[in-house]
């Protein structure tokens, strides 16, 4: 009987140590504190990288937002990216060509 306490205590001990680790430290995911505009930055892959590029562009925040929120609404990043790229919608960024909703984001990224 001590055996299986000792290995239940134990074991809910680890449990524990993985669940504050994974909440409290950025060792495992990066955590960031809230903005407005987390519904349209939860749909970056890598927000550190999106703020190199967006601190290039002069973008109001919440008027690219509101326009992200129209291009993206009901889809994913990629097919509004696909979508921009189809209707011609880019933005020159430091010499490449991005689709404006990334771009847009990348500048969101880089003003929160």
């Amino acid at each position: 009987m001590r055996r299986r306490v000792l290995l239940a205590g134990a074991g809910l001990a680890a449990l524990a140590a993985g669940a504050g680790i994974y909440r409290f430290t950025d060792v495992i995911v990066k955590h960031y504190p809230p903005t407005p505009y987390d519904d349209l930055l939860g749909k970056l892959a890598d927000r550190d990288t999106a703020r190199i590029i967006g601190a290039r562009l002069s973008v109001e925040p919440d008027h690219a937002a509101a326009r992200l929120r129209e291009a993206v609404a009901g889809q994913s990043l990629a097919r509004a990216a696909q979508a921009d790229i189809a209707a011609g919608r880019l933005s020159e960024v430091a010499g490449w060509l991005l689709p404006e909703s990334v771009a847009l984001l990348a500048a969101l990224a880089a003003r929160s």
